[in-house]
């Protein structure tokens, strides 16, 4: 009788094991599993004539794994050391647009006009730790620059800059004259003098402040203001003159009386921008905050006439640009990135102390010379906790509604990094 009950039992948990097993869904990936990548062309020379124009297409063949997978694919871009990483969600394909891939290769470290070999390669993603690579591809690219490289080897130093006797200066730029270079600067009550390559080897002041610069000479007293500064590098002579160009109206925070919503000047396109919030009314461009010089659009054409016709504005958040020397105006929304925390001037409230946009590179917001005190903070657009960055780690990566960051008390520049979107980061340096 008990060997009979044994043997029953042992055949009930045979049975069970038989269909426990058969009701189980074991997924083992195909270790042979693999992906190869292919180029629509080796060899691309990438034009400004060219625009919205396909210029090359990365295929990949679908891995067998086995199973159904659902993976993900990463393009990665790698130019010494320096990769950016695209992602191209489940296809297996993805084609890129002549300005599009200009602006990535730039970001990569590649040099306009010159041509240089890029590696490509595939990632298939089907879980943070399970990867397939693909073979690595060759292509050779010559880019062209799509932003002007108005830049010198001068600067303006001194207590009366942004950042002191230290610098980095404030910089000077190139003009028609090979031989003048001009500046635009926020000075304080202090002094400055100019000097190359934001070192004490070659610079100059005035001894007798008469316009004409000495070799290691006095340094020159300013006052408080927005300035032009012009320097003529063969003569050695030099001019400061109050200098600004702003946005007033009744959608500006300060009406038609200002003072004026300030433009900043954009070396990377020769072009005046600025960052503002506005309100329902209208606007104008007027120089030195004053009517002597204002301009509207009479045709509402984005075409600008002196004294013309107030702007109508609905609104909202805008980046306005000014071309001086065509000008020609646009007004495009924008979302503006801000700091804010218990670490920032406005609290957690704000509002937010705003960054301005890296002209030089998209997706990339700078805030300079912002004192922080000791406590945490967060990036965010448009003063709204709708779209807010964080770090989880605390290691420099942005992670979307993130932990809060933990500083201490300072005066920082700080850098949010967007240009790859999968990857966003930031830098905090104290200054």
């Amino acid at each position: 009788m008990k060997t009979l009950l044994n043997n029953i039992l042992l055949l009930f948990t045979a049975t069970s094991f038989l269909v426990a097993c058969d009701n189980q869904d074991f997924t083992v990936l195909n270790p042979n599993a693999s992906t190869t990548l292919s180029l629509s062309t080796n060899n691309l020379t990438l034009l400004v004539d060219n625009a919205g124009q396909d210029v090359l297409t990365v295929s990949w063949t679908d891995p067998d794994y086995g199973f159904d997978a659902g993976a993900s694919y990463n393009i990665i871009f790698t130019y010494g050391a320096n990769s950016k990483t695209i992602s191209a969600g489940t296809a297996l394909s993805k084609v890129f647009e002549s300005v599009e891939l200009n602006k990535l290769l730039l970001n990569l470290g590649l040099e306009g006009g010159v041509p240089t070999e890029v590696a490509v390669q595939v990632q298939a993603v089907l879980s943070e730790t399970t990867v397939i690579d693909s073979n690595i591809a060759m292509f050779t690219a010559t880019t062209y620059l799509d932003v002007l490289d108005l830049s010198t080897i001068w600067g303006v130093v001194g207590s009366a800059t942004t950042n002191g006797w230290n610098g980095p200066d404030m910089p000077f730029y190139q003009t028609s004259d090979p031989n003048v270079i001009v500046a635009y600067v926020t000075l304080t009550d202090g002094e400055i003098k100019f000097r190359s390559n934001n070192a004490w080897d070659l610079n100059y002041g005035d001894d007798g402040l008469d316009g004409t610069l000495d070799q290691n000479g006095a340094n020159i007293p300013v006052s408080a203001g927005t300035y032009k500064i012009t320097f003529n590098t063969a003569a050695l002579t030099y001019t400061i003159e109050a200098y600004s160009w702003g946005l007033v109206g009744s959608a500006t925070p300060n009406g038609w009386g200002g003072p004026d919503l300030p433009f900043e000047y954009d070396s990377y396109s020769d072009t005046w921008k600025a960052v503002v919030t506005l309100a329902d009314g209208e606007i104008k461009i007027r120089f030195n905050n004053d009517w002597t010089l204002n301009y509207g659009d009479d045709g509402a054409d984005g075409t600008l006439e002196p004294g013309g016709a107030n702007i109508a504005v609905t609104a909202g958040n805008y980046l306005v640009t000014f071309d001086l020397n065509a000008l020609q105006y646009t007004i495009e929304p924008i979302d503006i990135w801000g700091v804010v925390g218990s670490a920032a001037p406005n609290g957690w409230g704000g509002p937010d102390v705003r960054f301005t946009p890296d002209y030089s590179t998209d997706g990339v917001w700078v805030l300079n010379g912002v004192t922080l005190t000791t406590g945490e903070i967060k990036f965010r657009t448009n003063d709204a906790w709708d779209y807010n960055f964080g770090d989880d780690g605390a290691d420099g990566t942005l992670e979307q509604n993130g932990a809060n960051i933990a500083v201490t008390a300072g005066t920082y520049n700080i850098v949010l990094d967007f240009s790859d979107p999968n990857a966003p980061t930031y830098t905090l340096t104290s200054i």
